[in-house]
């Protein structure tokens, strides 16, 4: 039996799909702003976050506002919320690209939060846990979650077929009344 100890420090890599967006006429797909089901699921996605213990050292979030709102209003359910850095290469980016930005995360980082868009987040957690594909490739909708949990000593190491889905969370907010 392996000794993951050996293998480097348990780390978690929790993947939060934008909650839903709204399609204003005239409003450029970046700026797009959440529509009324996002405004609801979003904050539920943050209790969720919590209420799983996966509360992140440091957010990455895309700089596309449905984004960018989709973690306000989640970190705004955390007692302390995490540290955050937009970065525009990850609106509408790649598994290439998703995975170039994870890889410069400092070493001290154990539990990453990565905000962004479909279909780059559905096919990143598929290559990097490919166990997850009946989980995963069923849907992942907006405001979904996704927790990767691996051994390495930096995110660097982080590579495909190298985590494990350890949840899979789709959190839904209620209607006000």
């Amino acid at each position: 039996m392996t000794d993951r100890r050996s293998l480097g420090p348990l780390r978690r890599l929790v993947v939060l799909r934008h909650a839903k967006s709204a399609w204003p006429t005239g409003v450029d797909d970046h700026d797009r702003p959440l529509g009324p089901r996002g405004l609801r699921d979003a904050p539920a996605a943050g209790r969720a976050l919590a209420e799983a213990d996966c509360l992140p050292d440091l957010a990455l979030c895309s700089t596309a506002e449905r984004a960018r709102r989709t973690l306000e209003l989640a970190a705004a359910e955390w007692g302390a919320p995490a540290p955050v850095r937009h970065d525009p290469r990850l609106y509408g980016a790649d598994v290439p690209e998703l995975l170039a930005v994870v890889r410069e995360v400092p070493p001290t980082v154990g539990t990453l939060l990565l905000v962004g868009h479909n279909p780059g987040l559905e096919e990143l957690v598929l290559e990097l846990a490919g166990d997850a594909l009946d989980t995963v490739r069923t849907k992942f909708p907006t405001s979904a979650v996704a927790v990767l949990a691996w051994h390495g000593d930096s995110w660097h190491d982080l590579a495909p077929g190298t985590a494990l889905l350890t949840d899979m969370i789709v959190p839904r907010g209620k209607t006000p009344r």
